[in-house]
């Protein structure tokens, strides 16, 4: 047993290590995760509004919660503490994409409100769990008439904060997050989005970008924009280029776990080829209904909490 001296020093230790945000590429040790029982998948009034939330079709719950569980495995394997979200009544099917409706960063949680009107209130279930389950404090919420989803901020170093402006993520979100992040020294660069298929599709900036170390970005090049394929390339990122037959099956959605590691979709075959051939370790799990059903590949599903 611990003395109470002992006790106290490895609290402290444990609170100083409970989160971190301002990385993207740094080895991941702690993720939240909403599986498909926690977004109620299995709950035939949720189901139901498979067709509104902009699913391909109505989701296969056993299916997916043994993909879910698949990918839990393969965070663990790479060293992660996987969390759980817990189950809400205000949750719809979206809740399993959880790394949308809240940032943390090295300075406390940003609490996103989200563009899609349905993911409201799961930003206010994400302030419960961090406040008082996960010990992070609050560093601001963002109010209206601004909306900012996390899908939408990459952080391109610790002090640089790359934020896609389109129909999840409006002027008044970033201005927001300019004005309380300035005072901690970060600067929030803008990065014009897209049309795409409009304002009913889940198109992020991280659906075109994914960083896969502190050198190297996985990206959709032709939908990028030039201003943002200009700052990256001036902050000296290399790119590799999906492979663009499997844009539909999010080739570009890929999480960085650390050290050339990274986690991807088996079914992006062809952009994994290449990701190999470029020196990194790439591991998968399969999201024909988790992830592409539901437009959230797997940094979707992850909301990092520390990278160490």
């Amino acid at each position: 047993m611990l003395s109470p001296e002992a006790k106290e020093s490895w609290c402290a230790e444990m609170s100083a290590l409970a989160y971190s945000g301002n990385s993207m590429v740094d080895p991941l040790r702690r993720v939240i995760v909403c599986s498909p029982l926690t977004a109620g998948w299995d709950q035939p009034e949720r189901a139901a509004r498979w067709q509104a939330l902009g699913f391909l079709h109505k989701p296969d719950f056993e299916k997916a919660r043994s993909q879910h569980a698949e990918m839990c495995r393969q965070l663990e394997d790479a060293g992660a503490e996987v969390l759980e979200l817990p189950p809400a009544n205000e949750l719809s099917l979206d809740a399993v994409y959880v790394h949308d409706a809240s940032l943390p960063t090295d300075f406390g949680l940003v609490l996103m409100r989200p563009g899609k009107a349905n993911r409201i209130p799961e930003a206010q279930w994400h302030e419960k769990f961090f406040l008082h389950m996960a010990h992070v404090p609050m560093l601001m919420k963002i109010t209206e008439p601004a909306s900012t989803e996390a899908g939408d901020i990459v952080w391109l170093d610790s002090k640089t904060l790359l934020v896609g402006n389109g129909y999840r993520t409006n002027a008044d979100g970033i201005a927001q997050l300019r004005s309380a992040l300035f005072r901690h020294g970060i600067e929030v660069i803008p990065a014009p989005l897209p049309h795409g298929s409009g304002p009913s599709a889940c198109l992020h900036l991280m659906s075109l970008l994914s960083l896969l170390d502190e050198r190297t970005a996985l990206v959709d090049l032709p939908w990028l924009s030039v201003p943002t394929v200009e700052l990256l390339k001036s902050r000296g990122y290399g790119f590799i280029e999906i492979d663009y037959q499997e844009r539909e099956t999010l080739a570009c959605n890929v999480l960085s776990l650390g050290n050339k590691r990274l986690l991807a979709l088996e079914e992006n075959r062809g952009t994994n080829a290449k990701l190999r051939a470029a020196g990194f370790d790439v591991r998968t799990f399969p999201g024909s209904e988790l992830s592409i059903n539901g437009g959230g590949g797997p940094t979707c599903l992850t909301r990092p909490l520390l990278r160490a």
